[in-house]
């Protein structure tokens, strides 16, 4: 055993010897604005990454079928009735509103199911067909303004029990479509609309409406059979050249009194409002127009 001590140690401090000595990294040190950090540069890395994943959805054309990559191939990925439509990845989904503005889509997108509020301006939609709103009867709120809307089919809004407010201005119509019942307010300023576009009693039944926008158009006449609800009447720059005393009031009875209505604009017409004064006797105040 004596001799065999000295053999161990002997190859003990061999093994020691022989082993690389251990290597250390040089401390890096980042001074304040000049280096930048590991993570900062990671950080930086993934909000490039997400600011070009949002460039690229919003970049979409709405007329390319929008796919999903899956197991090497690809598939078209239908319309559907929830959030997940291909509509929410060009428009923006919050909560029963979808905002559609300025992205150049030519029809009404397909919308998610319990949409209350649409706002799709400036586009360039011109036809609204009775199957945009078929089965999305929760609207309360419709903008169209600022499209290219030529033709609205009948019965396009006849199941939109609910809306209270529609925007057709600034489009290219000749004529209104049926209007839903509770309405609140319209407005077709800017339009191509004549009066024989009009049909008589296209106000009539709407018992709520407060607010009728008709300005800058092509009407001959003002609408027949305003209802009694109505609060602000725009009119301004069109062709009308006539008044009868039925227009606002009720020639056969000289007590009616219109309560409601605040304000009429009637000016750019060529009509000299100073000569049709009884068709203004039961009014609170007088239409905004010429009287010289």
């Amino acid at each position: 055993m004596k001799t065999l001590q000295p053999f161990f140690l002997f190859v003990f401090v061999s093994l020691v010897k022989s082993a690389p000595p251990l290597q250390q990294e040089p401390l890096k040190v980042y001074e304040y604005d000049t280096d930048i950090a590991p993570e900062s540069l990671i950080e930086q890395d993934y909000e490039t990454k997400i600011k070009d994943i949002k460039e690229e959805v919003w970049n979409v054309s709405p007329n390319i079928t929008l796919r999903l990559q899956g197991d090497d191939s690809e598939r078209s990925v239908q319309p559907t009735k929830d959030t997940n439509l291909p509509t929410c990845l060009l428009c923006v989904c919050l909560s029963g509103s979808v905002y559609c503005e300025e992205i150049d889509i030519e029809a009404v997108p397909p919308l998610p199911k319990e949409t209350a509020y649409l706002y799709a301006r400036f586009n360039k939609i011109k036809r609204i067909a009775v199957s945009d709103f078929a089965d999305i009867t929760t609207l309360r709120r419709i903008d169209f303004s600022g499209n290219h809307i030529e033709e609205i089919e009948d019965g396009a809004f006849s199941k939109l029990l609910l809306l209270e407010e529609l925007s057709l201005a600034e489009n290219r119509l000749v004529k209104l479509p049926v209007l839903p019942p509770k309405l609140t307010t319209f407005n077709a300023n800017q339009n191509r609309i004549k009066s024989r576009g009009i049909k008589a009693n296209a106000f009539k039944r709407l018992t709520n409406l407060a607010y009728l926008y008709l300005g800058h158009n092509a009407l001959e006449s003002v609408p027949l059979n305003l209802p009694e609800s109505l609060r602000i009447l725009h009119l301004q720059y069109n062709n009308i050249t006539t008044i009868n005393d039925d227009t606002f009031c009720k020639s056969n009875n000289t007590r009616y009194i219109r309560t409601s209505m605040d304000e009429i604009r009637m000016e750019g017409n060529p009509i000299l409002l100073a000569k049709h004064v009884n068709a203004f006797s039961c009014l609170r105040t007088l239409p905004v127009g010429s009287y010289y």
